[in-house]
């Protein structure tokens, strides 16, 4: 897209899937990788500079049939990142959350 820098992350070794995060070119940004127990297979992370201070942006893609080490590292991944300034968006399947009350059957809807 013209006028924007584009973040991407895609799928390793399988057909589909990715993420792409759009920034606009007037906005200073750069791309940051987490700790390896936080890289996760389908989020990309970048840094906004914003004056004096940086705001994290993270655009986060869960399968609704992710395995338990890929959703641990999504979890440790909210966790580094939730430390600092920071905006996380994206698709993360947890279907059995009620949002207005943050009630939940489903263990793994619960850890989130």
């Amino acid at each position: 897209m013209t006028g924007y820098v584009k973040f991407r992350k895609d799928r390793l070794g399988r057909r589909g899937g990715r993420v792409i995060l759009y920034i606009k070119e007037s906005i200073q940004a750069y791309e940051i990788k987490l700790e390896k127990e936080a890289e996760c297979e389908e989020a990309v992370w970048c840094n906004i500079v914003t004056g004096n201070s940086t705001l994290t942006v993270g655009l986060v893609y869960r399968s609704p049939n992710i395995s338990m080490e890929e959703n641990e590292k999504i979890h440790n991944a909210i966790k580094e990142v939730s430390k600092r300034d920071c905006i996380i968006i994206g698709d993360f399947n947890h279907g059995h959350i009620q949002w207005t009350s943050l009630q939940s059957t489903g263990r793994e809807d619960k850890e989130f």
